[in-house]
């Protein structure tokens, strides 16, 4: 009897530099910039400010950041990666399908996870793009680079994409458990949900019918704002402040991450910052819910930047929720996202 054949996953977390070396964060810099979905400019004046600014003189600097972030199995954001898929093969049926991680730039690449998939004459393909909440910068850059791919094949399989998962009773759960565990250690005045930033015209050019106004539009999530990434993240923050019973005005959900002098969604966390040190607020507890794994912009901005610049006006105490990393809550939502695809 022959063998049935498997569907293949692929797992896509955003990318990582190789190593901390100032040439591996330029290439890596570059490639993530020059990406036309997250830098939308057209191509000549994104590759004068890519290759001639940004890259030349942020590399250094984002170097430095990096070997703090640094272990002795290299990249945070890729060993939670592998850890995701290797706890996630366990729960899988092995007979029925085939994981393989990529990183959207560098390494490995879709295209050599998309490979091996195809060595392994795969009938299907499922990507599970690593991002909660839909963005063109984010899912949108992963879905377009496989279509860029398999355009190229003269074979090409089913392929099924999960776009989102910010209202997965999973997900959410696994953020509830994260906070709890927080939560028992000490009593916090206020909760920050900060969000990886977008520039505000991305968010217009998705707006169904103009409903987007950058604003109160957010506060309901229906049909006019599914794809909107600044209502899904105003979602993800009300579901997760639900399950854990937090006081509406003791939670913020805000932005960080800015590039450039274009004005990118608000409220800005160093903003939020700021204000809650002006009220008096002594102890924050902070979620980041745009990451499914630990990496620079959770564990150095958040947790070490924001929390320097919140006791320096006064603050005392400004403790990170660890991302899900490869929680085993995670890998069963993960897990449930592929079989409801197969």
């Amino acid at each position: 009897m022959a063998k049935a054949q498997k569907i293949g996953v692929l797992l896509v977390n955003l990318g990582t530099p190789d190593s901390t070396q100032t040439s591996d964060v330029r290439k890596y810099l570059r490639e993530f910039l020059m990406d036309g979905r997250v830098i939308d400019f057209p191509f000549i004046p994104r590759w004068m400010l890519v290759n001639l600014i940004i890259a030349p003189f942020r590399s250094p600097k984002s170097a430095k950041e990096y070997r703090k972030l640094w272990t002795d199995r290299g990249s945070p954001l890729l060993f939670h990666t592998e850890d995701l898929r290797d706890k996630l093969v366990q729960k899988l049926d092995p007979d029925k399908f085939l994981v393989k991680i990529a990183m959207r730039y560098q390494n490995p690449s879709i295209e050599k996870g998309l490979a091996e998939l195809m060595a392994e004459k795969v009938k299907k393909i499922i990507v599970v793009p690593l991002f909660p909440q839909y963005a063109s910068a984010t899912n949108g850059s992963v879905i377009d680079k496989v279509m860029e791919i398999v355009r190229g094949w003269q074979i090409i399989p089913e392929i099924s994409f999960i776009s989102n998962f910010v209202e997965h009773p999973l997900f959410l759960q696994a953020w509830e458990e994260l906070g709890k565990e927080m939560m028992e250690k000490g009593e916090y005045e206020h909760f920050v949900f900060s969000y990886h930033g977008l520039p505000e015209r991305q968010i217009r050019k998705g707006s169904v019918e103009n409903y987007c106004q950058l604003g109160a539009c957010c506060n309901k999530y229906g049909a006019k704002n599914q794809f909107c990434y600044r209502a899904q993240c105003f979602q993800t923050t009300r579901l997760v402040a639900q399950r854990l019973g937090l006081p509406e005005e003791k939670v913020t959900t805000c932005f960080q991450s800015r590039l450039g002098n274009d004005p990118w969604v608000k409220p800005y966390t160093e903003d939020v910052i700021k204000e809650l040190a002006g009220k008096g607020i002594k102890k924050v507890l902070v979620f980041s819910p745009a990451f499914v794994a630990d990496c620079l912009e959770t564990t150095v901005e958040v947790g070490e930047e924001y929390k320097e610049e919140f006791e320096e006006l006064g603050g005392e105490q400004w403790d990170l929720v660890p991302s899900l990393n490869s929680s085993d809550t995670w890998v069963e939502c993960i897990k449930d996202l592929v079989e409801s695809r197969a």
